[in-house]
């Protein structure tokens, strides 16, 4: 019994919803769902020592941080109905440190005072006087290692959650970022020299700093982030949502959790799922963006335009296993970024000579939908009007309103600020204007395909909708050239190179539609449609 409620509850009994329950003694005490990962623990604790995981934020991170610190200082009636149970030994606690960095770190000095404020909280538990006489963290961190360790007689463990946050909170000032990471390389770095006093370190983050930037002074941390044996130690399978959440499913279409919420995937075969998502979900009964809505993306599309990196860029993105675990201050690529926040997810993993090569991609709807929509935002300033354009737009491609269509195209681009445009250069190509038709569209979840293979050539754009497909040819237009001149080169290209022969067994009327936008203008210049 835990706090007076069976560890294993009967079949479709519902028990409280652990909404932002980051302490496993109240999860255990308070008779919240729990899904057992002390499988995963046990295997992470015989093999090894030192780790370090990424995950997104929200992706329960914190709770498997107090899960260990609760297992190593053997708590064992906390554990009683779960795997690891019957399978430690109860009776050798060991002393823990635990570092948490969830303050704000948007002045000098903000890490190293936090850092210390911490060090004397864990000073005051040990019965160590504070060494406030030595106002170097690492320094206090090793006397703190060292008398733990000659006190008790056993080697500590060392828990650090969110390792990160003082960096990524100020990567917009490059030089305080750099001055954060400084400090915390030689803090971490600290720990290596104390070897003989730690049994066990783990530490967890968003991102995955470069080992030589941040870690090189503790280059023994054995990163799996994307190991496929612990692919599913955070997050919910699908088979661990039907057992432990069976009583919160009737009335929700299991379909619609699957496509909404699943995806997630760090090469481990079985993807899962956000658990902010599944409980929020459950508690609210809606389908919303609900791990989205928990965090601004701003920073991200920041990137994305100083890098010129387009809507359609991010769609089925191929990255090297160096890029995708490679980050450090002034070298943030997008597609790291995006996989290591949780925007991005592996869908596709391939070998060759030199390493492997990943395919990234939305992990769900709820993310594919949020970017797109945050994105035009970002761009126009607007907010919910973005998806009711992407409605209109549909509805006209539907009554072949192809007039109409390109009115409210004008409309779109007409709404984007022209200082925006000029200052990213991305307005000089056809990618540009075609990246924020397919965000907009992306908006109400489309069947939407981007440059889909045919027998020659890709397409640009293709969209299913009220029964009829419509294939999208974008270009710019040559100086000088005649608009009608300009679409139905559009729509020869398109038609010489068989884009239609992929949709011709969906048995629906196939239109070509060339779309010509102006580089003087930046905006369309001409829209034509024909039957295929």
């Amino acid at each position: 019994m835990i706090g007076g409620v069976p560890a294993h509850p009967a079949p479709m009994q519902h028990r409280n919803l652990p909404i932002g329950i980051q302490s496993f003694r109240t999860l255990r005490e308070d008779g919240c769902y729990y899904v057992d990962k002390t499988p995963l623990v046990e295997q992470l604790v015989r093999q090894g020592r030192h780790y370090f995981l990424s995950r997104p934020r929200r992706f329960g991170k914190s709770l498997l941080i107090d899960t260990l610190r609760e297992l190593f200082s053997c708590s064992e009636a906390l554990f009683e109905g779960l795997h690891i149970h019957a399978n430690w030994d109860w009776h050798t606690p060991h002393p823990v440190v635990r570092l948490s960095f969830d303050g704000k770190y948007n002045e000098p000095g903000d890490l190293a005072e936090d850092i210390l404020g911490q060090l004397e909280i864990l000073e005051e538990n040990a019965k160590l006087d504070p060494g406030a006489h030595q106002p170097s963290g690492p320094v206090r961190l090793r006397r703190l290692l060292t008398h733990l360790h000659r006190n008790s007689g056993r080697q500590v463990v060392v828990l650090v959650d969110e390792y990160d946050k003082p960096i990524l909170d100020v990567l917009s000032d490059a030089p305080l970022a750099r001055a954060n990471r400084d400090y915390l390389r030689d803090f971490y770095g600290m720990l290596k020299g104390c070897a003989d006093q730690v049994r066990f370190v783990f530490v967890t983050g968003v991102s995955m700093f470069s080992k030589v930037s941040l870690f090189s002074g503790l280059n023994n941390l054995q990163d799996i982030s994307i190991d496929p044996q612990f692919a599913s130690i955070c997050g919910y399978t699908d088979h661990e949502l039907d057992t432990v959440f069976r009583a919160e499913l009737p009335g929700l279409d299991r379909e619609e959790i699957r496509d909404w919420y699943n995806g997630y995937n760090w090469l481990g075969g079985e993807p899962v799922y956000n658990p902010c998502d599944l409980l929020l979900l459950f508690r609210r009964r809606k389908f919303e963006a609900h791990w989205f809505e928990t965090g601004s993306p701003r920073f991200l599309f920041e990137v994305m335009m100083e890098k010129g990196v387009g809507p359609l860029d991010v769609e089925g993105l191929i990255a090297d296993g160096q890029l995708v675990s490679t980050f450090d201050v002034g070298e943030i690529s997008v597609d790291a970024l995006m996989f290591q926040t949780g925007y991005l997810t592996i869908t596709g993993e391939e070998r060759r000579d030199d390493g492997f090569l990943y395919r990234l991609d939305y992990p769900n709807k709820e993310v594919r939908v949020s970017v797109n929509s945050g994105l035009l935002q970002f761009v126009t300033g607007r907010g919910l009007e973005t998806r009711e354009k992407g409605r209109n737009l549909c509805r006209l491609l539907a009554d072949n309103d192809f007039e109409g269509f390109a009115d409210r195209l004008r409309a779109l681009f007409a709404g984007i600020p022209y200082q925006w445009q000029a200052g990213t250069g991305l307005a000089r190509y056809e990618a540009w204007y075609a990246g924020i038709l397919y965000a907009c569209l992306r908006t109400i979840g489309v069947d939407l395909r981007v440059e889909e293979s045919t027998a020659h050539e890709r397409t640009d754009m293709a969209l299913a909708h009220g029964g009829q497909v419509f294939v999208l040819e974008f270009k710019m237009a040559d100086e000088g050239e005649d608009p009608e001149a300009a679409t139905a080169r559009a729509i020869g290209q398109a038609r010489a190179r068989g884009y239609a022969d992929t949709y011709r067994d969906r048995d629906a009327p196939i239109h070509l539609v060339g779309v010509v936008f102006s580089r003087e203008t930046r905006n369309v210049l001409s829209v034509r449609a024909e039957s295929a």
